[in-house]
Parts: structure tokens; C-alpha cells; sequence
């Protein structure tokens, strides 16, 4: 893959490898890498701004593994922030020390600091991603994680010819830190993107952006793979190649019963690996993606982000003459018709062990609130309206995150006094989730409060969004797990007539849920990972204000059911 605008043939091979990361292997399957956090200037939309990297790349380096293999990443940080690297999607067995979200198994790397994560793969294929998990360093420091089968091993479609990556991100013509630091400050809502980007780059509709537009190359009459990861911070994206169908076969690193679609919705943090036929007149063809934006009347970057699909074969344009790239039809912006047809076509490619037998039920709101300005509050502070802030909250709980301590570690070493472990099974007070809520209930109670799970209990949750202040569909991600996702749907969930639409067959297994606008999904899975899993929403603006749960889980018997014991270099707060 590579960038340009109107390269031709063979001057994008020796761009092929740009976005790919050069793999250190001590032995055939542990893989070493270095992560330097730095600062670096970048300059987009004829600006230039300072912003943290990882070496100086953005995206950062691709890791390129297969299942079975173990990673060592070590990260240094050069930068004047603190930071924490999340693997998302990874399962961690037994090492939730190098899961990453900061105090939830670990403290920040302080500036100057440093820390190695070492984890397994573990029967996880196709393609997952890496991100900062510190406040909003994530919009400039993440990158892929792809993992190919065992050596030995294929694909359960035609290996395809060409493999690439797409990953989706949002840009600020401001330090990303400061927009979220004066939201915190005003309580109102951060500034949204400027522009969206396709591997770093915005795209031929953006000022001072053509130069660099990605290029997606092409054979004809081949099959590839294209794998496509939304790393924006704060906007679900609807993504669609021009005059190509896309043959979804993979989701979040797992298989999925194949199915062909003109678009595809992916919400913040979700991954969708796709085939596709090289099958159209060799030309060039825009990758092309905008936002799905649920929220009425919430204000949302509009842009959208271009690629080319560029055909090797394709005539280069004579000289001085510019030939646009053929554009495709994208859903209106609040297409939810669109995203729930596709988020409800997923299924596993064959029946699965769903867990039955629930032992543990649990029924959790997801939603935004208000927080009520002390009277003598300078109104600078309280921007939200009528004289309020800005907060969210799951059953009726906004997470506050530990300062001093990690939950991890306060719960392996028995540490008072950093969570309570009274995180509510269901709403402290049931009302119409989706219709016009009370007042009296917009605003919730502050607390880091957790959940304890026992080990191998089966757990069932249903999540349930809400209308206080505006609904919205909500990206929720649970950490060290995947789940089964049985069913979504719309209004308040009612087990009497919803329980029915179960799919108890061959549900899809994701660890990143769209939970729809004014609706509701219920997912399933084994507490079976001992550690401390936080379970938020992954616009990353609605987990700053609170939306996210943590779940506790013993350990079980054994080695293998163990928590490892905590690194020696885990940072200290």
C-alpha cells in the first residue's frame, strides 16, 4: 500500500511496505518490538501541529503475527504526557497486567518512563488493533495488529492475493489533549474532528490533502483482503469502495459466516476484514467513509475520507489532464436502517457452545446524564444546558477512574479503599429507558464501583441504552473477553417477547458491540480470564464522563486459571 496521487504501475511498489512493520524474531514465534512515544510534528489540512507518536508514525507500526505467537513491546516514553498501551481485542489470558487501560490494570508510564507488555495470541485470527488508552493520546498513537492462521494453517476462504489495512481515524487541527481539556473544563461538549482519516491521511476532499491521498493497489481479476479498523475517536463511520462489493468473512479476529454488502458500519474500535474482486474496467475507484452520527441533534464532523483503489493496469491520465476517481454512494448520516441491516447480518460460520445455564443476569443502562452546577459555579464552567455538565453513566453509576492506584493491583494486593465492589446487577430504579425520562433521574452518583464475577460463571448482559439528554448508539467494549452477541434491538428490552429472537445457533463472537440508538444487545460469555475488565463505551468522550463498569474475576484452579504475578517493571503511580 501506498500513497500518492495519480501514481501509476510500478511507482507504488517501492511504497508497498510503508505501512507495514518490520518484525525482530528472537525465535520462529516470539515476536520483539520497540515503541518509542514521541512527539512529532505532523502537518494536515496546511497546518502543523505537535502531536504523540509511536517512532515517529502515524498510524504506528503494523504487527504482523500468527495465532499462537507471543509479542514483547517495549515502551518507552520520550513524550511530556503520560501513556498506556491497550492490545485491543487481545483476550490476555492470565496476563491482565499488559492489557493497558490506565489505573484499570495498570498506572500510567510516566514521561521519562517505561514498561514491556508481554502477551500470548490465543486462538485469534484476522485482524485487531493497538491503541494509547490515556486520556485522548489515542488519536494519534495506534496502529494494527494483524494475525494470520498457525504456520500450517489457511485461511477458511481463498487465500486472498493481496492483504491490506485501513484503519479510520479522526484529526484535530489542535492538540487533541487540549480539546478534551477545555470540554473538562466547560463541561459541555469537546470540539468535534476536522477531518477523518484512511492511514493517517484525510483525502483528496480536504485542503492540502491530494498530494498525499493513500493508494490501495490493485491486480485485475484478483481476490484481496482488505482489513478495516475504525481507530476514530468519537464517531461510528460508514465505509463503502466505489463500484466493489465487500464480502464481509471476519470481525474483531474472529471468523464470520461470509456475507456480501455494499457498506460497511463500524463503530470505534471495531475491526471488519473484507474480500474483494478486482473485477471492475482498471481505473481508479475512491475507498470512502463518513460518519453514522444517531445522536439528533448533536453536532459531528460532516468530512468525509478518501482512498483509491488504483488498478495496476489502470491508463495513466495524459499529461496535465486529472481524472477523478469514480465516488461511492454513502448512507445519509443518520442512516440507522443502513447500520442495523448490517450489524444484524453477522453470525459465526458454524453452531457454537453459546453458554446457557446463566448464573450470573445482569441488566445494565448505557446513556448520558447531567450533572446539576454547584449555584456559585462560574457559568464558564457549567456549558451544558441550562447551566449543567456534561456526564454519562452505566446504571446510573459515572466510573471514576482511581488516581493513586490501579484496580488490578489494589485487588491483587488487597488494597483498601481504592473501589467498592457494589457496581448495581440492574438500574437502582426502573423507569422507560427510551421514552421520556424523568428529570430527576438525569443525573447519577460518581463512584468506582466494580462488579465481582466468580470464575467460570456464565454471565449474561443486557445492555440497554437510554434517551436522557439524547440517545445514541453506543460502541461498548469489554476488555479480556469475547462475547456472543444473541440479539439487538429497539425501545426498552422486555425478556417476555425479546427472549424469543435469541440466536442461540450461531451468534457472531465480537469483543466490540454496536448498541443501537434507543435500543438494546445482549451478549454472553464465561468469566473464564481472572483479572480486572473494564467494560465502556468506546467514544472515547462518553468513557471520560463516566460510561464504564469494571469486572472483577478470581482466579480459578490451577496455573492456567491464574493470574500472573505483576511484572517488575509495572509502573509505579
Amino acid at each position: 500500500m501506498g500513497r500518492g496521487n495519480g501514481l501509476c504501475a510500478l511507482a507504488l511498489v517501492s511504497l508497498l511496505l510503508l505501512f507495514s512493520s518490520v518484525v525482530s524474531l528472537a525465535n520462529a514465534n516470539t515476536h520483539y518490538h520497540d515503541f518509542v512515544i514521541q512527539e512529532t510534528k505532523v502537518t494536515k489540512l496546511c497546518k502543523t501541529q505537535t502531536v504523540m507518536t509511536v517512532n515517529g508514525e502515524l498510524p504506528g507500526p503494523t504487527l504482523e503475527v500468527n495465532n499462537g505467537d507471543s509479542l514483547v513491546i517495549n515502551v518507552v516514553n520520550r513524550a511530556k504526557e503520560n501513556v498506556t498501551i491497550h492490545w485491543h481485542g487481545v483476550r490476555q489470558i492470565t496476563t491482565a497486567w499488559a492489557d493497558g487501560p490506565e489505573f484499570i490494570t495498570q498506572c500510567p508510564i510516566r514521561p521519562g518512563g517505561s514498561y514491556t507488555y508481554r502477551f500470548k495470541i490465543s486462538g485469534q485470527e484476522g485482524t485487531l488493533w493497538w491503541h494509547a488508552h490515556s486520556s485522548w493520546v489515542r488519536a494519534t498513537v495506534y496502529g494494527a495488529l494483524v494475525i494470520r492462521p498457525k504456520e500450517g494453517d489457511s485461511y477458511p476462504f481463498t487465500k486472498p492475493k493481496r492483504d491490506s489495512v485501513v484503519i479510520l481515524g479522526e484529526w484535530w487541527n489542535a492538540n487533541p489533549l487540549a480539546v478534551i481539556r477545555e470540554a473538562m473544563r466547560t463541561g459541555g461538549t469537546p470540539n468535534v474532528s476536522d477531518a477523518y482519516t484512511i492511514n493517517g491521511q484525510p483525502g483528496d476532499l480536504y485542503n492540502c490533502s491530494s498530494k498525499v491521498t493513500v493508494i490501495v493497489p490493485v491486480d485485475s481479476g484478483e481476490t484481496n483482503l482488505i482489513r478495516v479498523i475504525n481507530a476514530g475517536l468519537n464517531q461510528q463511520l460508514f465505509f463503502s469502495i466505489a463500484n466493489h462489493k465487500l464480502t464481509v468473512v471476519g470481525a474483531d479476529a474472529s471468523y464470520v459466516k461470509p456475507f456480501t454488502t455494499n457498506v460497511l458500519m463500524l463503530g470505534p474500535g471495531q475491526t471488519t476484514d473484507v474480500l474483494i474482486q478486482a473485477d471492475q474496467p482498471p481505473a481508479r475507484y475512491y475507498i470512502a467513509a463518513r460518519a453514522y452520527a444517531s445522536a439528533q441533534g448533536a453536532p459531528f464532523d460532516n468530512t468525509t475520507t478518501t482512498a483509491i483503489l488504483e488498478y495496476k493496469s489502470a491508463p495513466c491520465p495524459a499529461k496535465g489532464i486529472s481524472l477523478k476517481p469514480v465516488m461511492p454512494s454513502l448512507p445519509a448520516y443518520n442512516d440507522t436502517a443502513t447500520a442495523t441491516a448490517f450489524t444484524t447480518s453477522f453470525r459465526s460460520p458454524r453452531k457454537v457452545e453459546v453458554p446457557t445455564d446463566i448464573d450470573e443476569n445482569l441488566f445494565i443502562t448505557a446513556g448520558l446524564g447531567i450533572n446539576q452546577c454547584p449555584p456559585r459555579a462560574p457559568a464558564s464552567t457549567c456549558q451544558a444546558p441550562n447551566r449543567t455538565r456534561f456526564t454519562a453513566s452505566m446504571n446510573n453509576v459515572s466510573f471514576v477512574l482511581p488516581s493513586n492506584f490501579s484496580v488490578l493491583q489494589a485487588h491483587h494486593h488487597g488494597v483498601p479503599g481504592i473501589f467498592t465492589t457494589d457496581f448495581p446487577a440492574k438500574p437502582p430504579v426502573a423507569f422507560d429507558y427510551t421514552g421520556n425520562v424523568s428529570r430527576s433521574l438525569w443525573q447519577p452518583i460518581r463512584g468506582t464501583k466494580v462488579y465481582k464475577l466468580k470464575y467460570g460463571s456464565k454471565v449474561q448482559i443486557v445492555l440497554q441504552g437510554t434517551s436522557i439528554f439524547t440517545a445514541e448508539n453506543h460502541p461498548i467494549h469489554l476488555h479480556g473477553y469475547d462475547f456472543y452477541i444473541l440479539a439487538e434491538g429497539f425501545g426498552n428490552f422486555n425478556p417476555a417477547t425479546d427472549t424469543s429472537k435469541f440466536n442461540l445457533v450461531d451468534p457472531p463472537l465480537r469483543n466490540t458491540v454496536s448498541l443501537p440508538v434507543n435500543g438494546w444487545a445482549v451478549i454472553r460469555f464465561v468469566a473464564d480470564n481472572p483479572g480486572a475488565w473494564i467494560m465502556h463505551c468506546h467514544l472515547d468522550v462518553h468513557i471520560g464522563w463516566g460510561l464504564a463498569t469494571v469486572f472483577l474475576i478470581d482466579n480459578g484452579i490451577g496455573e492456567m486459571e491464574t493470574l500472573q504475578q505483576p511484572p517488575a517493571d509495572l509502573p509505579v503511580c
